[in-house]
């Protein structure tokens, strides 16, 4: 169990780490459920929306895994 919060935690780092590119390229940031403010002249974006379609396909991606793996 805790092995699958570290992950999720390192994924989510990643994620924030690549969201400028995300943002121009895919379009994250943008879907319903994404906050994007302006405070203090800085834009700031809070990817709730995004974040749970990557968590959700990540974990049928992960069921997917676990029920084709042989040796798992």
């Amino acid at each position: 169990m805790i092995r699958w919060v570290a992950v999720i935690f390192l994924g989510l780092t990643v994620f924030y780490a690549l969201l400028p590119w995300l943002l121009a390229k895919l379009g994250v940031g943008r879907i319903i459920g994404d906050l994007r403010f302006t405070l203090f002249g800085q834009i700031f974006i809070l990817p709730f929306g995004s974040t749970v379609l990557w968590s959700t396909l990540a974990f049928m991606l992960a069921e997917i895994v676990q029920r084709t793996c042989m040796f798992c």
